[in-house]
């Protein structure tokens, strides 16, 4: 597995959705945030709006419930069609049966851990997911900082990968730009979350397909 780029649709135009997810063809995900204003404090969209983007792109849908009770919730987002549902561990009372219900439902599982999160409580659960996603800002609000204080734990994440061979991909989402994805990839990242650095470009497109090589040659082992 290479280096994925997955644009977030939150810093894109809601009016024009479908326009936006055509806007970055070469995309290996769109990347959607459902907020609900009680785990974190902005509200965003939901399955009704997932549900309207499958129908108008063929971009497989990375969906980030950043929601209370996931595990009521996130089987109804696989279900829907969704090529990547992650709940946050914080929030599911039930992550290993959530992350089951999930992949039967047919989508990858994903776990997400916020930035003071740390990542061996939860190395046991590897077998369970298809993706660790690490914060690398506080959940909630796009535009922020990336914090280099998740670096660390980047790395530390991508040793317990590696050491048990699994084949888990590691994703990292928050302040993911040019400045910081060559750290994120340096640190053992593969799948970048990128909002405004995709959609506030010039050329979306072009700003994915830039983003990618950068991580492609922090990625890559010096010789």
């Amino acid at each position: 597995m290479g280096i994925q780029i997955s644009p977030s649709i939150l810093s894109a135009d809601f009016a024009h959705l479908a326009d936006e997810a055509a806007a970055v063809p070469t995309a290996d995900w769109l990347h959607v945030d459902v907020m609900d204003g009680h785990f974190v404090p902005n509200l965003t969209l939901g399955l009704p709006i997932v549900e309207s983007l499958l129908k108008v792109t063929s971009t497989p849908l990375d969906c980030h419930l950043m929601i209370e009770d996931p595990d009521r919730w996130a089987p109804a987002y696989a279900e829907a069609g969704a090529g990547s549902v992650t709940v946050h561990a914080k929030a599911a009372s039930a992550p290993v049966r959530t992350l089951r219900e999930i992949r039967r439902q047919g989508a990858r599982a994903g776990l997400a851990l916020n930035p003071a999160e740390p990542v061996e409580p939860y190395a046991d659960l590897v077998g369970e997911m298809d993706m660790l996603l690490l914060m690398t800002v506080e959940p909630g609000f796009g535009g922020q900082r990336f914090l280099d204080l998740v670096l660390p734990k980047i790395r530390r994440a991508r040793e317990i990968l590696d050491s048990r061979e699994a084949s888990v991909w590691l994703q990292v989402d928050g302040g993911v730009s040019d400045e910081t994805i060559e750290r994120a990839a340096e640190a053992g990242a593969d799948v970048f979350v990128a909002g405004s650095a995709v959609y506030g470009a010039q050329d979306p497109a072009s700003a994915v397909e830039s983003l990618r090589e950068q991580a492609r040659r922090a990625s890559s082992p010096t010789t």
